[in-house]
């Protein structure tokens, strides 16, 4: 039985703990700061979903298995309940496991992604990943070269790049499984979460200038989470931490009830 790569903040803490879920490549060092920044209120766990990260890598890729390895992972260090925050693609993943495992969860926050089916949107990103030659390439800055070629903000390919590693035959690689993510794709971006409801205490997190959650969206959500607030952050689009991590800390504060 795998269980997922995880940093833990916190850890002395008594309080009920905060597991955190990255978005589609991302990994747990994206939420290093927020992680030791609510490490001082409560434990808190930055966790690499599978494919991702130093997590397992596994040809299964659904909304479903995602929320199985969440509950694995609370059994493992025997966590009987938890405030669950997933961004984007772990928003989906902690949605599922709401719905689920309904009695794990003390609150829910889901960060710029609603349960709905998105249309795929991530090709052009898939093809510049899968144009590099890790046979040819010997040095970031290569890596980057190629990436640009496909992609043109500098963010994303900062971000992207973050996942580079040297692995054992001392070639560049990549930490995240671009072969299951690009063949499941379908599976966890254009497929709605499954339907049930979870009545906890949940709050939907949007970024001003993303598109991901749309206000004709709120009734939907709350069809499965009748007890949603909303809030948006300013000044952020889809990566809403990273791009006011001032203001999206202090929304998950008020919300978990510690400023």
């Amino acid at each position: 039985m795998e269980i997922l790569n995880s940093k833990i903040f916190g850890e002395n803490l008594s309080s009920t703990p905060l597991l955190v879920f990255h978005g589609l490549f991302g990994m747990l060092d994206n939420w290093g700061s927020f992680g030791k920044d609510m490490g001082e209120y409560l434990p808190v766990h930055l966790i690499d979903l599978r494919n991702h990260g130093r997590s397992f890598h596994s040809e299964s890729m659904s909304h479903d298995d995602l929320a199985d390895d969440i509950l694995r992972y609370m059994d493992h260090y025997g966590i009987s309940k938890a405030h669950i925050l997933g961004h984007s693609l772990g928003g989906k993943a902690v949605m599922q496991f709401a719905i689920k495992y309904q009695e794990k969860v003390e609150s829910l926050i889901v960060v710029d992604i609603s349960p709905k089916a998105y249309p795929p949107h991530h090709q052009g990103i898939i093809k510049a990943l899968e144009s590099v030659d890790f046979n040819t390439v010997t040095s970031r800055n290569e890596v980057e070269a190629v990436l640009s070629q496909y992609i043109p903000e500098k963010s994303t390919i900062q971000f992207l790049t973050k996942n580079l590693y040297w692995d054992d035959n001392k070639k560049l690689n990549w930490r995240f499984n671009l072969k299951t993510l690009s063949e499941k794709y379908n599976e966890f971006v254009s497929n709605a979460i499954k339907f049930g409801v979870f009545g906890g205490k949940t709050l939907f997190i949007a970024g001003e200038r993303s598109n991901y959650i749309l206000p004709q969206d709120h009734f939907a959500i709350r069809q499965q989470f009748p007890k949603a607030e909303f809030v948006t952050v300013k000044n952020a689009g889809h990566w809403v931490q990273a791009e006011n991590p001032v203001d999206f800390a202090n929304v998950v504060k008020q919300f978990l009830n510690f400023n």
